[in-house]
């Protein structure tokens, strides 16, 4: 008690408590003021990723009065959002993760180590999992990808990939030094305990994890030694992939529902009579209908149609331009069924060049994208030799593993064989290489062991074929000598 009333006298005069200070002590409501949170922002970025709470939702409705001004009731009006920031999170995110992340390994005597690497990647749905943390990222401007390492049913170390969002009630806090890099992470997130709801945070540095449950007269905190011996998060943190084309989209929207509104009053016919028409109306269901008319200004003038043509060109060109500055302020390819139908039959190469926009904004993402999936790579190496499997530390520690993004749509696979075979043949390139470079090829190492197989097998059936044809020519000779 003493100890808390001496930090809150700490804090009133203006006294900066450092953070590992504030960790030992256990005083978390301290440590969670010390570190940072973009809810608000991720709150913000909702909004305008979800249709329900545009701008457009809150059109109010229109005012009905009769002939003398007075209010009779409400009509209701159009309300069209349009899910423009949806569209362009997931052409990104294609652009990006539309094909799963390609590993290869570059150092020597580490085979095993690789191997363990590759099943754990393939064990933690690791690609499905990126492309869900990368699209809520692109959506809410941060989330991250935490890895639990913990005991199976079968006691053996086994792990796990969570995604934390905002929008999954995770609370995401973060704390970075003056370098940039991460010092700490932390997991806010509520439980339900019987008819109680519990509010826990996990905070995770590279030496300790502490687990702390808030209770009415405080914290518990337990604390556990983190053997991986790293931060086990990947932590996203982004603009929303549609950053600075709201009002755009706002005047669309807006223009949208103002016109499905004018359709109601004017795109069906409105009939204009004379008032002597109005008396000599057939019924609906008379067969060989005739209008009586004594109008004596003609029968066009008695009763006719309004019609509304079109709307007005200047709303069509309006809509056009703001969607084409939508698309190019968002570096995003603006897909239709109109244009697929020009494209079907490009080659990959040719198809590359149309999605441009596309292939610009994935370039500038991978930027900060090349730093996180070395640092997965890095992470999935210390929970392997630290956690996993201890016997293969030293290839893990030695273990150096390379990404490769690969082509949204696919590569050509008929130039990049041909390219191959070529520089074989040339002598630039090597077998191994080429196999490793082959993209019908999955597991570079076992092909090249079933290749080495197959020349072993091709070489045994010629001495064969050669020691039948000199055991023929043997008896041939003795049957000629006798």
């Amino acid at each position: 008690m003493v100890q808390e009333i001496k930090d809150y006298v700490n804090k009133l005069l203006g006294k900066n408590q450092q953070f590992d200070e504030l960790l030992a002590k256990g005083d978390i409501s301290g440590v969670i003021e010390k570190m940072k949170s973009h809810k608000d922002e991720a709150f913000k970025a909702l909004e305008e990723y979800n249709t329900k709470t545009h701008l457009v939702m809150a059109r109010p409705k229109k005012i009905r009065k009769n002939k003398k001004g007075e209010r009779t009731g409400d009509q209701e009006v159009w309300r069209l959002p349009i899910s423009y920031q949806q569209y362009i999170n997931e052409i990104a995110l294609v652009f990006l993760y539309g094909q799963p992340v390609k590993w290869s390994q570059s150092s020597e005597g580490t085979d095993e180590a690789y191997q363990a690497f590759l099943k754990r990647v393939k064990d933690l749905r690791f690609n499905a999992k990126i492309r869900e943390a990368k699209r809520f990222a692109g959506s809410e401007t941060e989330s991250a990808m935490l890895f639990r390492v913990f005991r199976n049913d079968e006691g053996s170390a086994d792990c796990q990939i969570r995604v934390l969002a905002n929008s999954k009630n995770d609370e995401i806090y973060t704390k970075f030094d003056q370098y940039e890099n991460l010092a700490a992470f932390a997991w806010g997130y509520y439980v339900k305990e019987g008819e109680d709801t519990t509010y826990h945070f996990d905070l995770y540095t590279a030496k300790t994890n502490y687990y702390c449950t808030k209770r009415a007269l405080g914290w518990d905190v337990m604390k556990e030694v983190n053997l991986i011996g790293k931060i086990p998060v990947i932590y996203f943190r982004q603009k929303t992939e549609w950053d600075g084309s709201a009002p755009l989209t706002n005047r669309i929207e807006a223009i949208t529902s103002k016109s499905a509104d004018t359709n109601d009053y004017f795109a069906d016919p409105i009939a204009v009579l004379n008032a002597d028409v109005i008396k000599n109306l057939p019924d609906k269901d008379d067969d060989g209908k005739l209008l009586i008319t004594n109008s004596q200004n003609g029968v066009d003038e008695a009763a006719r149609y309004l019609t509304w043509d079109s709307a007005p060109q200047s709303k069509k060109d309006e809509i056009e331009l703001l969607n084409k500055y939508i698309m190019q302020m968002t570096f995003t390819p603006d897909i239709t069924t109109e244009s697929l139908k020009s494209v079907s039959q490009l080659s990959a190469k040719a198809l590359k060049t149309v999605m441009m926009l596309g292939v610009i904004k994935a370039q500038k993402s991978k930027e900060s994208h090349d730093e996180l999936l070395d640092r997965t790579a890095s992470l999935l190496k210390a929970i392997i030799g630290n956690v996993l499997d201890v016997s293969l530390k030293s290839q893990c520690d030695a273990l150096v593993v390379e990404h490769e993004y690969q082509e949204p749509f696919g590569d050509d696979i008929t130039d990049a064989i041909a390219n191959i075979v070529k520089s074989v043949e040339s002598g630039i390139l090597s077998q191994e290489t080429a196999v490793s470079l082959n993209p019908l090829v999955k597991d570079p190492v076992t092909e090249l062991e079933r290749i080495q197989g197959e020349k072993e097998q091709a070489v045994q059936q010629q001495m064969d074929i050669f020691r039948g044809e000199r055991e023929d020519n043997r008896e041939d000779e003795e049957r000629d000598a006798e």
